[in-house]
């Protein structure tokens, strides 16, 4: 029943998710509202408990030397999924290899490529923002809500195919909380996590038949 393959779908998705909040930016304000100073936020794919013990808990390089990391930054995670019965279509559906003009690929051995339908499945999604004011988190909060509304859509290449599969990505909530380290007086960390959803599927190995077993293949006959 199991063969192995892989064609890297969960792995596509996960690179997809996290490069839409590659440009997400913190600013400084004068006393006038005028911008002076820009920063990119950096974004890694870590659990919430891990980024959050690493925070209050400082690298050691030597017993005289700890290395603190800097804020804000952006963390994501993949949680889970789910098969979405909405989304099913016929298993036995099947996708060609085509060229530019839309035609079916036969090979120099007169092969065709091809894979079964796609399995629908809701991939849920954490992205947090963990900054040392409230004045920096509302500021990716606002970056991240105005492109969601509640949902983008992003095209992914999966495999050759099954390319241009849009798959929407949906806010579906926002949470915020703060931590204090030490004592009240002492640093904080103001955490924003929202949660998505990404309307995905599973693509099955490709495979290959015999062009003439497929009857919508015309032979020319020379």
């Amino acid at each position: 029943m199991f063969q192995f393959f892989s064609n890297e779908s969960l792995r596509k998705l996960v690179v997809g998710f996290g490069n839409l909040f590659n440009d997400v930016y913190v600013g400084k304000f004068d006393d006038s509202g005028e911008i002076v100073e820009k920063n990119r936020v950096p974004i890694t794919y870590s659990p919430k408990e891990k980024f959050i013990r690493r925070i209050q808990e400082p690298s050691t390089i030597t017993e005289d030397v700890r290395v603190e990391i800097t804020l804000p930054r952006l963390g994501f995670e993949m949680l889970g999924m789910n098969y979405d019965p909405t989304r099913k279509v016929n298993k036995l559906r099947q996708t060609y290899l085509l060229d530019d003009d839309g035609n079916e690929v036969i090979d120099e051995n007169g092969m065709l490529s091809f894979n079964y339908s796609e399995v629908p499945y809701l991939v849920n999604f954490g992205l947090y923002a963990f900054t040392r004011t409230i004045e920096e988190n509302l500021q990716i909060v606002e970056q991240v809500a105005s492109v969601f509304s509640p949902e983008f859509v992003i095209s992914m290449n999966f495999n050759e195919l099954n390319t241009n599969v849009n798959v929407p990505i949906i806010l579906t909530s926002t949470g915020m909380s703060e931590l204090y380290e030490g004592s009240f007086l002492e640093k904080r960390l103001v955490t924003t996590s929202f949660s998505f959803i990404a309307k995905s599927y599973i693509y099955g190995r490709e495979r290959t038949k015999p062009a003439t077993q497929n009857p919508l293949i015309t032979l020319d006959d020379e």
